[in-house]
């Protein structure tokens, strides 16, 4: 191979080779050799169609990850059939991708490590009985394995609460990647319960980083959303049919948390790589009210926002008032003998209106409203010193993709991670060429 002379090159090009050095260095992604244990937990077969694409994507990538787990959370309807019917068209494509490479799992064996978490969502404390999933996370986390067991979070969190708070002692060991935004609100007690009781817990929150997946990027042509799937999914596999048939569209929100672990540093999420670039955390956002609240009442986006009301007069029977809040109906939840508490996250920055309707004379009918407001890019300089392991959404205008605040550390990869995966889709289609 011809030398090239380094005084040839010029300053610039010698600084892009020890860029192109430092990141074939730092890069520890699956695409690079790196095997990471994977569990996730998803809401699959719930109102958003999303998760049948990201199990699509994370399955046809199952050679370069030891997937320990697959876990059906909160919110999916019909549980963990739905992950089995993703795995049943793994089955139907298997020997074509056995074909490129020997290292995809057999499909019996995704089989049995799919399990069902928990099925109702946890009551005020954000924890309650274990389920199949959350005794299969402590499980995989207490195995003999140097390595760091990562948790991609795609819906409720509730089955990560649960596993720790019956082990803490596999903290450690968990590196969870969340996507938060709209699951957030509807885990807001299991979350609630997470970062009260857990702070040293290795977290990233991607409330809207993870947009980037299917929002800005290259949009143009094939790269297009819909283009995409048409040109690169429809008619590639089994695979391919169950992704078209769940959205015509690529949407893939959950696969960020896998993609990270593709192309990026695994633990240091302030580095760029496909599935975004993080802050350390700030304080996480909370606000506690003890009145019903204005639009002149404001919480940053994606904060917890609790009001604590009065239950008027003693010896009523067991009061079961309901906050009626945008398409949710959030129970209220006893405290004490004198007051109800109800919890919220605002998943959007907008005003947000609730009606409270139950069995409390006192209550019953009162309305209220709260405004929600984007991070300010200035929080992203105070990280918490409670949180030392917690990573967010970079605030900073230059990275947002229209409100989306940090999408853009995801979608400026996007020709890139669609390429690959038009590949993988390939191999579902057709066996390798001698």
């Amino acid at each position: 191979m011809k030398r090239i002379p380094i005084t040839s090159i010029g300053f610039s090009g010698i600084l892009l080779l020890l860029v192109l050095v430092t990141a074939a260095k730092a890069d520890d992604g699956a695409l690079a050799g790196h095997r990471h244990r994977v569990v996730v937990s998803t809401d699959i077969g719930g109102t958003d169609p999303d998760d049948f694409q990201s199990m699509v994507h994370l399955l046809a990538y199952a050679d370069i990850f030891d997937i320990e787990g697959l876990i059906a959370s909160p919110y999916g309807l019909g549980g963990k059939q739905h992950i089995l019917e993703v795995i049943d068209g793994y089955a139907v494509d298997y020997s074509n991708l056995k074909s490129h490479s020997d290292k995809y799992p057999s499909p019996d064996s995704l089989r049995a490590i799919t399990k069902q978490g928990a099925v109702d969502l946890p009551g005020e404390s954000g924890v309650g009985a274990p389920s199949e999933g959350s005794e299969w996370i402590i499980t995989c986390a207490r195995r003999q394995d140097s390595r760091p067991l990562h948790i991609l979070v795609w819906g409720a969190i509730d089955d990560v609460a649960q596993a720790l708070h019956d082990a803490p002692d596999i903290l450690p060991k968990l590196r969870v990647y969340w996507i938060g935004g709209p699951n957030k609100k509807w885990s807001v007690n299991g979350y609630n319960y997470v970062e009260r009781h857990h702070p040293d817990l290795w977290m990233i929150e991607a409330n809207s980083t993870y947009r980037g997946w299917f929002t800005g990027g290259n949009q143009e042509g094939e790269w297009a959303n819909r283009a995409f799937v048409s040109k690169h999914v429809a008619g590639h596999g089994a695979l391919g049919e169950l992704f078209v048939n769940a959205k015509a569209d690529l949407k893939m929100g959950d696969t960020p948390s896998v993609s990270r672990l593709m192309r990026g540093m695994s633990e240091d999420p302030s580095q760029p790589g496909w599935g975004g670039k993080y802050v350390r955390a700030w304080k996480r956002p909370r606000k506690t009210f003890n009145r019903l609240t204005t639009s002149a009442d404001r919480i940053e986006q994606f904060g917890v926002f609790e009001l604590v009301l009065p239950l008027g007069r003693r010896g009523q029977k067991e009061p079961e008032m309901f906050m009626k809040i945008e398409n949710q109906s959030l129970r209220g939840y006893r405290i004490d003998e004198d007051h109800l508490l109800f919890r919220f996250s605002p998943k959007a920055a907008k005003e947000y209106r609730y009606t409270l309707r139950g069995n409390v004379p006192s209550l019953d009918g009162k309305s209220g409203r709260l405004t929600s407001f984007l991070t300010p890019p200035e929080f992203a300089q105070q990280p918490s010193s409670r949180l030392p392991n917690w990573w967010a959404d970079d605030p900073a205008p230059s990275l947002s993709e229209g409100p989306h605040q940090g999408a853009k550390t995801v979608s400026q990869w996007r020709e890139a991670f669609l390429r690959d995966f038009a590949i993988r889709m390939d191999w579902c289609a057709a066996p390798a060429s001698n």
